[in-house]
């Protein structure tokens, strides 16, 4: 009885924020503008966790897409091409993922192989290895570990990443639509 009698207080106190405005009127636009502003949150967040968790296994002063870039990099332990990278990280910005690239290169951290146009691919070198690795266990000991205490949490992060797939696929093809008939 206490639990309902809570939840009723709690759901009182959730109606008297207006979330309405310009982008959010209906019930289903003010759910997916706050979707969109809890996803800007949360990859701020990662980002952040991302620079911070490198940063204490090496002295690189990295953004949170390339350390993913390194990451994927030595995803299977198989080098990757520019496309790969691009295709992986759902990115076409190619000029900042080459910058990414040669930041990494920079740091000892990457390799480039190969030659010409379509035969360059990049692999991590063994000090790239030993910082993902080092990276491995400190996000193990930290994040990994929080997450482990949340009962039923990875359930949620399973659905959680099933969503945000199929939402991903939504924002490409309605990118594609805008894109296709976008005022001269």
């Amino acid at each position: 009885m206490v639990k309902k009698i809570v939840q009723v207080q709690n759901d009182a106190a959730e109606s008297a924020f207006d979330y309405r405005w310009h982008l959010a009127q209906s019930g289903v636009e003010v759910e997916a503008t706050e979707l969109e502003f809890a996803l800007m949150r949360a990859f701020e967040g990662f980002g952040r966790w991302q620079s911070e968790c490198l940063a204490g296994v090496c002295d690189l002063a990295a953004t949170g897409p390339e350390n993913a870039l390194l990451h994927i990099i030595r995803m299977n332990d198989r080098p990757k091409s520019i496309k790969d990278l691009a295709r992986l990280t759902n990115r076409d910005d190619i000029p900042n993922i080459q910058y990414s690239l040669r930041k990494l290169i920079g740091a000892g951290l990457v390799e480039r192989k190969g030659s010409g146009r379509s035969g360059v691919s990049y692999e991590v070198t063994a000090e790239g290895r030993r910082v993902t690795d080092d990276y491995g266990v400190l996000r193990q000991r930290l994040l990994l570990a929080e997450i482990a205490g949340l009962p039923g949490f990875s359930a949620r992060l399973a659905e959680a990443a099933r969503v945000l797939n199929v939402l991903s696929g939504i924002y490409e093809e309605v990118a594609r639509v805008a894109a296709t008939h976008r005022r001269g």
